[in-house]
Parts: structure tokens; sequence; C-alpha cells
């Protein structure tokens, strides 16, 4: 039934900044920018990320962090945190080991919105199953 994310969504009140802080983070501009929403496609399934102006947020989903916490799959916890960090994002999370090959590590980027990271020993597995 469920087949993965398709698109998982940030709000931003400063839609332009965060735009330009995610095309740093990434690395890349969006592949699909519109007034109001921008998105990505990144990582081994290509998961989409958009970027949404803040005025067109459900009430309540903006102001602190709240929600879901997508954690993305790293090579190295530690070296996304700094990047993440040096990028202007605060810690919500410093590092964690939380046992059996699984580390963790979060962020609130400037615009509100929490940023995980994970390495995950089961992550390469699944993926060099689809793979072949």
């Amino acid at each position: 039934m469920f087949r993965g994310p398709a698109t998982i969504n940030f709000f931003a009140a400063d839609h332009a900044a965060a735009k330009a802080w995610y095309r740093e983070l990434l690395g890349m501009p969006p592949y699909f920018d519109v007034p109001g929403y921008a998105e990505w496609r990144l990582g081994d399934y290509e998961t989409e990320i958009g970027i949404i102006d803040a005025q067109f947020a459900p009430a309540g989903q903006t102001g602190s962090p709240a929600g879901a916490i997508v954690n993305w799959a790293v090579d190295d916890v530690q070296a996304s945190l700094d990047r993440l960090l040096a990028l202007g994002a605060v810690t919500h999370q410093p590092v964690t080991d939380r046992g059996h090959g699984f580390v963790t590590a979060s962020v609130v980027d400037p615009f509100g919105n929490v940023l995980a990271v994970m390495t995950n020993p089961h992550y390469a597995e699944v993926l060099q199953r689809r793979l072949g």
C-alpha cells in the first residue's frame, strides 16, 4: 500500500530566503519553482522535498518545530550535522547513538523546520536489493 514518501513539505515565512538556503544546502536549484512553492528531488529514491510559503500553511503548522521528523540517510552524521550548522541551522538533537548501528542528529533550519539525519545499517542493504 505505501510505496515510500512522495513529497515532504516544509513551510517558510520568508520563502525566497528558504529557497536560497535549501539551494545552498542541497547544492542545486529546485527542479520545480513557482510562486510560493519550490521542489527538489534528492537521494537514492529521488524523494521530493518542497518548500511552501507559510501563507499557505494549515493553521498551527508554523511558528515552532513540531510534527513528524523525517530522518535523511547520510554516510556521516557528524559531517552532515556540521554542514547544517555551518549554514545557520541550530541543534535540535545532538548526535545520538541509538544502538544497533543507528545514529541520529537533528537541527532546526532557519525557518523553523526540523531536519534529521541518520545512519541506518539497513538502508544500504535495501538499496542494494533494489538495484540488484
